[in-house]
């Protein structure tokens, strides 16, 4: 069968159910690996190099593997100065044999990494990795750590986004326990296992958390740091951010948005119950049978984050779910009927965009179908540019997030504020 793809762009304008989920996104799974396969590669963006500036420095952060004997980090550093590159910071990462130089460099405008590579290696480097910095990376890395444990203490949702910054761009999944255990397998240590480029770490609530970086191997202190992350979330257990937002909708009803999680299973199941079988057709693009483990997965945070609109009587009357996945982010909502067309989603969702934002996302993706007027209406109710992807009937909305959005989930009166 040969499948037809529509692509159109407008420049103004979880997990999911694991059996129907996957019956109805497979299209849009291979829209996205060919949409990968297709882009540019990063060390080529299609735009002209910038002209030299006079003067005018690059940052650098590049890591490289030097023999654990006198004088050896000396050469380096040499070899640095003598291409005019100054060293802003070092750190160390011991190896059973070697050590994995770490640092962030400052050197003239238009040397290019190759040549600093090439003096690194020159010098007695190894394995040399480098990249472009920016400045972020001047802040010192135990202020960095401290900052993310703060977080993390903060918002369980934070740890995926804590250890993604911690560790650099790399692909965080979190695959829950098998059914009935409730625990990591007894073939993974509990302190986790370090593999090359493969970090896997026991969740705080089961089940194993698997951090890949194909580009750059892990170090035994990166690997300390995560695990002091993962187990720092653990002893805390669960907590989520206290506010909540009124907001009165236009025909004058209050009602109140709020950070929600797995403590909010049964009136979450409750709500599902008052929602007709359209209503959850649309939302989870095929028949619901388990809510229980469907919501169970959408409501951790170890998968997002997740914001409840309820009445004044504290009954839940919609959800709106900010999904991680992989590098990409996915929004989805559900409102209950009698609250649909009343701007309840149209709120949840221009909230979970600037969680979004907060979060430091590029962009954000709703999987619905064509029927789905209120969502198609929502999306383009943000004001980003959007990006529409249909294939047999299912429809993948992308905006993406720029200057144009808000840059601060307060500016919206945030329920994530504390």
């Amino acid at each position: 069968m040969t499948r037809e793809v529509t692509q159109v762009t407008h420049a103004d304008d979880n997990c999911r159910p694991a059996t129907s989920w996957q019956r109805a996104t497979a299209a849009f799974h291979a829209w996205r690996t060919r949409r990968q396969e297709h882009a540019p590669p990063t060390s080529d963006t299609g735009s002209p190099a910038p002209e030299p500036v006079p003067g005018a420095n690059t940052l650098w952060r590049m890591r490289t593997t030097v023999r654990e004997e006198p004088g050896s980090l000396a050469a380096l550093c040499s070899a640095l100065a003598g291409r005019r590159v100054d060293i802003l910071s070092l750190q160390t990462h011991p190896l059973a044999e070697g050590t994995v130089d770490e640092f962030l460099l400052r050197g003239p405008d238009g040397l290019p990494a190759s040549a600093i590579t090439t003096a690194v290696e020159s010098a007695g480097g190894a394995d040399t990795w480098i990249e472009r910095a920016d400045a972020h990376d001047l802040v010192d890395a135990p202020t960095r750590v401290l900052g993310l444990a703060a977080r993390t203490a903060l918002d369980s949702a934070e740890l995926p986004l804590a250890l993604r910054q911690l560790l650099g761009r790399c692909t965080i999944r979190s695959l829950p326990a098998p059914a009935g255990e409730g625990r990591a397998p007894e073939s993974l240590a509990v302190e986790g296992a370090l593999d090359d480029t493969v970090l896997r770490l026991r969740a705080p609530e089961g089940g194993v958390i698997i951090v890949e970086r194909p580009y750059l191997p892990f170090t035994p202190t990166e690997f300390a740091r995560a695990r002091a992350l993962v187990e720092l979330d653990a002893r805390l257990g669960p907590r989520l951010p206290h506010g909540r937002d009124v907001f009165t909708l236009a025909e004058g009803s209050d009602i109140t948005v709020r950070r929600a999680d797995t403590r909010d299973l049964e009136a979450a199941r409750a709500m599902h119950e008052r929602c007709s079988p359209r209503t959850l057709k649309l939302r989870y693009h095929g028949p619901v049978g388990d809510a229980d483990r469907y919501l169970t997965h959408l409501l951790s945070p170890r998968y997002g984050r997740t914001l409840a609109v309820q009445t004044a009587s504290g009954r839940i009357v919609g959800l709106g779910h900010l999904l991680w996945d992989g590098d990409e982010t996915e929004v989805a909502l559900l409102v209950e009927d009698a609250w649909q067309r009343r701007g309840v989603g149209a709120e949840l969702l221009s909230r979970l965009v600037a969680l979004a934002v907060e979060a430091g996302c590029s962009s954000v993706y709703a999987v619905t179908q064509a029927s789905n007027t209120g969502m198609v209406a929502a999306m383009r109710g943000l004001g980003l540019p959007l990006d529409y992807q249909v294939e047999e009937g299912t429809l993948v909305i992308t905006a993406r997030l720029g200057e144009a959005v808000v840059t601060s989930a307060e500016e919206l009166g945030s329920a994530s504020a504390s």
